[in-house]
C-alpha cells in the first residue's frame, strides 16, 4: 500500500488518523451525500480551469491534463490524472477527483469515497471542498489508484512535459486580481512581447517581485512592481520607478538582457534578476542564498519551463 504524506499534516491515509481528523471535520457540517452529489454535477458545469498555484509543476500539470480531458468529455482521463495528483499530496487533486466520484463521471459513483476525498480537502483548507463536503458512511473509503499501483506512463510523461504554464490558467489568475493590481498585469502582458519575452513569464517575475504592487518598496530601496533598484532604474532609463509603466518598462529590458546573457536559461536568468549577473557567474550556477533559491523556486514554480519560450517581438 502507497501511503500519501502531506505537508501539512504526518500519515494522513492512515485510518486512524481520518477516524480522529476527518470523520468529525464531515459530521459537523451535517450534509447528506445525496446533497453533496447534486452540489458536485452542478459545479461541474462550472469547471474552471485550475489555480496558478506555485505548486510542484508536475502537479500542477496533472490537474491541468485533468481539466483538460474534462473539457474534452474524457472523464476517465480526468480522474485518472486527478488520482495521480491526489497521490502526490495535491489538496485540489483531492477536490477535483471526490466531486468526479460524487457525480459519478469518469469512475463508478461511490458517496463514500467522494465524501472522504471532500473531508480530507476541507480539511486541508480548500474552500469548494468545505462547501461541498459531506457526511461521511460508517468507515472512510479511498480509491484504488490513490493507495495502490501508480499513474500511467503517459500521465507522468505529460507531468514532466517542460511545457510553461497554460495561457487559459494565467487568464483565470489574471482575471481574478482586484482591479488595480488587473490593469498592471495586464500592462505587462501588453508589454512583454515588445521585449521578445514570454508574457507567462513577465508575470511570473512581477508576482514574485511585487505581486502586482505598484507601491512596493524593499528594505533595500527596490521599487516598484519588478523591484528595481536605483542603479538598475538608471541603467535602463527609468526616471520615476514607482510609475508602472515606466517600472515595467525598465524590468522587462533588464530580463531581456538576462535571458540572452544565459541563453534562455530562466532559473539563472530569475537567479540574476534578484541576485545579479555577476553573483550567478561567480558561483555558475543559482548562487547559495536562501532568498535567491527560493525566489528561482517560485519562479520556475510559476512559468515551468527551463527554458525562455521566446516570442516574435511585436
Amino acid at each position: 500500500m502507497r501511503v500519501l504524506i502531506f505537508h501539512t499534516v504526518p500519515h494522513p491515509m492512515s485510518a486512524s488518523f481520518l477516524s480522529r481528523r476527518f470523520r468529525h471535520a464531515a459530521v459537523a457540517l451535517l450534509a447528506l451525500c445525496a446533497m453533496g452529489a447534486q452540489a458536485a454535477t452542478r459545479d461541474a458545469g462550472q469547471l474552471e480551469a485550475p489555480e496558478w498555484s506555485d505548486e510542484p509543476p508536475a502537479l500542477a500539470r496533472l490537474l491541468e491534463s485533468g481539466y483538460q480531458a474534462e473539457v474534452n468529455r474524457q472523464p476517465g482521463i480526468a480522474a485518472a490524472s486527478y488520482c495521480a495528483a491526489a497521490r502526490d499530496g495535491s489538496v485540489e487533486g483531492q477536490y477535483r477527483l471526490g466531486r468526479l466520484y460524487l457525480s459519478g463521471q469518469g469512475v463508478a459513483r461511490d458517496n463514500q469515497i467522494g465524501s472522504t476525498l471532500l473531508a480530507i480537502a476541507a480539511q486541508r483548507g480548500h474552500e469548494k471542498a468545505q462547501s461541498l463536503v459531506v457526511a461521511m458512511a460508517s468507515a472512510e473509503k479511498l480509491p484504488d489508484c490513490l493507495v495502490t499501483g501508480k499513474a500511467p506512463a503517459v500521465l507522468m510523461a505529460a507531468a514532466d512535459s517542460g511545457e510553461a504554464v497554460p495561457q487559459e490558467v494565467v487568464d483565470r489568475f489574471v482575471k481574478a486580481l482586484p482591479a488595480d493590481k488587473r490593469r498592471h498585469a495586464q500592462m505587462v502582458q501588453k508589454l512583454a512581447p515588445r521585449f521578445s519575452i514570454d508574457p507567462r513569464l513577465a508575470l511570473a517575475i512581477v508576482r514574485t517581485e511585487s505581486n502586482f504592487d505598484a507601491t512596493a518598496r524593499s528594505p533595500k530601496n527596490a521599487l516598484g512592481l519588478m523591484q528595481l533598484i536605483p542603479d538598475t532604474a538608471e541603467r535602463f532609463g527609468v526616471r520615476d520607478a514607482l510609475d508602472p509603466e515606466q517600472n515595467i518598462r525598465g524590468g522587462l529590458a533588464y530580463l531581456r538582457v538576462l535571458l540572452k546573457l544565459f541563453n534562455g536559461d530562466v532559473s539563472l536568468a530569475a537567479a540574476a534578476y534578484n541576485a545579479g549577473e555577476g553573483n550567478v557567474a561567480r558561483y555558475k550556477g543559482v548562487p547559495p542564498f536562501a532568498e535567491t533559491q527560493e525566489y528561482v523556486r517560485r519562479v520556475m514554480a510559476f512559468y515551468r519551463a527551463p527554458r525562455h519560450a521566446e516570442v516574435a517581438r511585436s
